[in-house]
């Protein structure tokens, strides 16, 4: 029975002095044992916390210096936006979180410009008869042209004029005549400085042809004089806007002899657009039926 009990706590048969222990010793031993366990697991839990107490000191560590430098880690590949420090508020300088960094500067925006307003076309036209003495250089104070004088080919111009006034050609020859109803005087021309009064003009024959001019505009309102005649047929002025808008058609007609008129045209367009001119001969009442121009003035 004494065997049976040793065995089941761990002992011997006999001691080594060849006496057997009691059950109170044997109890006193287990005991010493057991709080050898506990004092062996306690200082091994103790040392695990020391080292892990010092791992996470130095990692704090090692990001402060990082902090001070001006240079902050990257975020871990697969990481998300990293989080911002608790000493930088958002919104905050960046100066204050990272020491020796300027912030990004922005150029001002730059202020939008004021949009200009739409300019609305106008296109209107009367006809009149023609002054006997017509003063160029108190119609045309912004410029003018005159044909004639100096030959089917050449004309003469404002002298420092704006060059709003445009000669596109047209269809038929030219040819040059002086014995116009009413004469045209300037003081201030180029080529020809001044003229008291000429009679001259230019002139085209046949259904179909005619003169095309155009007046540049620039966005305000103009007045256009055109001083042109027929001789033995019906004449049509077309009036439009490069732009489209408003157009206008006038018609002139004598079957026997020569007659002229004095069109006024008011019109407004936008800068850059034009004023187009179309002066021709609608039908031809008599041998060499013709339309003319003499001059063109704007102001």
């Amino acid at each position: 029975m004494a065997e049976e009990d040793l065995t089941r706590f761990g002992g011997r048969a006999s001691s080594p002095y060849g006496c057997r222990p009691s059950r109170s010793a044997l109890r006193r031993i287990a005991r010493v044992r057991q709080r050898r366990r506990w004092i062996v697991e306690a200082l091994a839990a103790f040392a695990c916390l020391a080292a892990l107490v010092a791992y996470l000191g130095a990692e704090q560590h090692a990001g402060s210096r990082q902090e001070e430098s001006g240079v902050r880690p990257g975020p871990a590949p697969g990481a998300g936006r990293p989080a911002v420090p608790s000493t930088q508020r958002p919104g905050a300088d960046a100066d204050a979180a990272s020491p020796g960094l300027r912030p990004r500067q922005r150029p001002p925006s730059p202020s939008p410009s004021p949009s200009r307003p739409a300019v609305e076309p106008v296109l209107t036209v009367t006809q009149a008869d023609v002054p006997a003495r017509v003063d160029l250089t108190a119609a045309g104070p912004v410029d003018w042209v005159q044909w004639g004088l100096l030959g089917a080919d050449r004309a003469v111009r404002k002298r420092n004029g704006s060059g709003a006034i445009r000669d596109e050609g047209g269809r038929g020859r030219r040819e040059s005549y002086s014995n116009n109803p009413e004469a045209y005087a300037w003081r201030d021309g180029a080529t020809v400085g001044s003229a008291s009064g000429t009679t001259s003009g230019v002139y085209t024959c046949g259904r179909g042809n005619g003169f095309v001019l155009a007046v540049n505009a620039d966005g305000e309102l103009r007045t256009v004089r055109l001083y042109a005649g027929l001789w033995m047929a019906r004449g049509r002025l077309d009036l439009r806007l490069s732009t489209g808008g408003p157009t206008s058609t006038r018609r002139l007609e004598d079957p026997h002899t020569q007659h002229t008129a004095e069109f006024t045209i008011r019109f407004r367009a936008p800068q850059g657009a034009k004023l187009l001119v179309h002066w021709t001969v609608e039908e031809s009442l008599g041998d060499c039926g013709n339309v003319s121009v003499q001059a063109v003035a704007l102001r």
